[in-house]
Parts: C-alpha cells; structure tokens; sequence
C-alpha cells in the first residue's frame, strides 16, 4: 500500500530570520493566530480524503511558538477527519526560545513522536549574523529537556556554507552535535534568496559569500565527519542512524502522495500539484487549493527522476519499471547517457544515481529532467 503523507503550515515567528524567504509572519498578534487555527481546523474539516496517513509534519514558520493546546486541536482534528495510521511518524519542527519542559511534555501526551530542532550553528556570531533568536546554550538546553521527556527520534538542521564561516567552525558544530547524539541530521548548503534581509547585505557588500570551492569542501567535509560517526548519507543534505530516515521526506522524494493544510501549503494527489495561497489576508478569506499542475506521463516520470536522484541510493531501475511499465533507461536514453558522458550519473544492475560529481553539480542533473 502506498503511503500518504500530511503537512501542516504553521507560518508563525517569534523573529524572521535574516534568509528566510518561506511563507511565515513575525509581527501577528493573537487575535490573527487564532483565526489562523480556526480557518485551519475548517479546512482540514472540509477535506473528503480517505486514505491511510502514515506521516504528519508540523512546519513553519515556528509551529512551537503556538500553545501546545493549538497544536493538539489541529492533531485532533487531523485524527478524526483523516485514517491516521497506529504508527504514524509525526514530527513538530521546533525553535529554542519557543519550546520549554511543559510544552515538549504535552506534545509528547498528544502523540507527537519526532522533534526536529532549528540549530544551524554552534558558534553565536554565526547565529546573529542569521537573525536567529537564540543561541547556542538555548538549543542545548532544549535538547536536555527533550530528551529527559522520552523523545528518542529527534533531528537537528545546520547550516553550512554561511558568510564568515570557516572549515574549523563547521567541524566544531558537527563534533559538539555528535556527541549530543541525535538520531538525524540534516545540513543544508545557504542559498541567498532575492529579497531576503541576508540578500541584501549581500549586495551592499556588508555581508560576502563564501567561495564555492570552500563551500563544497565544507559539504565532503560533513559527510566523512557523520560516516565515521555512524550516520548514514541517505539524501543530499540528510543523514540518520540506521532507521530513522525522514519517513515523511523519504515518500517525497519517492513521489508519494500527500495534502498540505494551512496558507501556503502544497499537495499532491492523484498526479496533480495544488497549492493554497499564499498571502495570509486571502487564506484567512479564502483556503480553497488552486490546481498548479496537472501531471502528463512525462511530466509524472520526470519529476520521480528528479526527486529520487536526491536520495544517495539513487533510483530503482525495477521500481520504476513497475510504476511507470517502462524502462528508464530507454525512456530517458538520451539524458541518461549524456550525463554518464559527463561524469555525473552512474548505472549498475537495478539503481541510477548521482557520483561524487554529480553530487556537486547536482542542479545540472535535474535540469535534465525538468519538463518544457
């Protein structure tokens, strides 16, 4: 049976960092997050889908900068509209300075069985410089506390690639992770979105990029320190200890369907792209999802080489063969064999997947398999 998969778009902050350019508001007061919930309870009310869930994510913004009662409304809310697998994984991201004892407690009660925890950096010049509202010593406690109510499945995100960063600074943020012992970590590359506060101290020269070289360095440097730790490299910018992969992530990049509830949220379903809107004022009007894309054969089989070539395993060759009743390698022939040419896509018996190479111009890959 197919997995589904559920979002929840909490678009709140305590502060917008200074590279965010995600749909999330820092200056609403309560009356706007109220209604917030209650357009979002109705839109989840309205939605006839009857397939078995069996992952949910909380994301943002900051969904713990909510009462953990609002929270457990939506989850409740969600279970009784939806078939909610036993076994379902359900992750909450959560920020420190937002989250305490008491909050972490209740999630865990509602059910909630996955934090993931918004670091990005060890060092608290870096965090300032991002416009994060804590610092390191914040996150550590956070940790502490959530381990000690009985969370055992929790990812921590960094960052790397950021203004004024060094190698020495990455590898002391990995290092003091380790030892924390998280069961996933996500690291993702900095990119300079047009219009974000980061951007712009960019090209007023008050802020500068690192090189590519030094930012590349920086990634193979992360993923020998997190193999010889005993995570493994399962996505681009993914690692785990053995079974705690991302469910949820992994049934996106493996094409799995899924709905997403509250302003800005994607879906996906029956090969079809929806989005709500994305601007609050017309969520808090109006929640219906618009049809973005509605998914041809190629359209379909292109996008599942996209996103399965982010997972380091690659893509099954039979797996693709049963869902699509073709072979990739004849299908894709001509992409296939331009990019082996080039040194960026490797094939043995059942799997076709980036090299080292390929996984430093990883973009020129999808660019491939991107439709016209």
């Amino acid at each position: 049976m197919s997995n589904f998969g559920v979002y929840v778009h909490i678009p709140f902050c305590q502060r917008k960092c200074k590279y965010c350019d995600f749909t999330s508001f820092d200056k609403c007061d309560e009356t706007i997050k109220e209604k917030y919930i209650e357009v979002l309870l109705q839109e989840i009310e309205q939605c006839g889908i009857q397939k078995q869930v069996s992952t949910i994510y909380f994301g943002g913004g900051t969904p713990s900068v909510l009462p953990a009662r609002e929270i457990e409304k939506i989850l409740a809310k969600l279970k009784q509209k939806l078939i909610v697998s036993q076994n379902a994984e359900i992750t909450i991201e959560v920020n420190p300075g937002t989250v305490d004892t008491e909050k972490l407690k209740q999630y865990k009660e509602i059910g909630i069985n996955r934090l993931s925890i918004g670091l990005q950096s060890t060092q608290n010049r870096l965090l300032e410089m991002l416009g994060r509202i804590h610092q390191y010593e914040d996150f550590s406690k956070v940790y502490k506390q959530a381990r000690e109510c009985g969370f055992d499945n929790i990812n921590v995100d960094l960052m790397l690639g950021l203004p004024t960063q060094r190698v020495e600074d990455l590898k002391q943020s990995l290092e003091e992770v380790i030892l924390l012992g998280p069961e996933h970590i996500s690291l993702y590359s900095l990119i300079l979105e047009e219009g974000t506060e980061l951007e712009k101290l960019v090209s007023q020269k008050k802020l500068e990029m690192i090189p590519e070289e030094l930012e590349r360095q920086m990634y193979w440097e992360t993923k020998k320190i997190l193999e010889q730790n005993g995570y493994c490299h399962y996505e681009i910018s993914n690692f785990a200890k053995p079974n705690f992969q991302s469910r949820h992530n992994l049934d996106c990049w493996n094409q799995e369907e899924y709905i997403g509830f509250g302003v800005g949220a994607h879906s996906y379903i029956d090969k079809k792209r929806f989005s709500n809107v994305d601007t609050l004022e017309e969520y808090l009007k109006n929640h219906s999802k618009i049809l973005q894309e509605q998914q041809t054969f190629e359209g379909q089989a292109k996008e599942y080489m996209m996103l399965g070539l982010r997972k380091i395993q690659g893509i099954s060759i039979s797996k693709f063969e049963q869902k699509f009743q073709i072979h990739p390698l004849f299908y894709f022939r001509f992409e296939i064999s331009k990019l082996e040419e080039n040194g960026l896509l490797e094939v043995d018996l059942d799997e076709i997947r980036l090299t080292k190479k390929g996984l430093d111009l990883a973009n020129l890959v999808f660019e491939e398999f991107v439709s016209q």
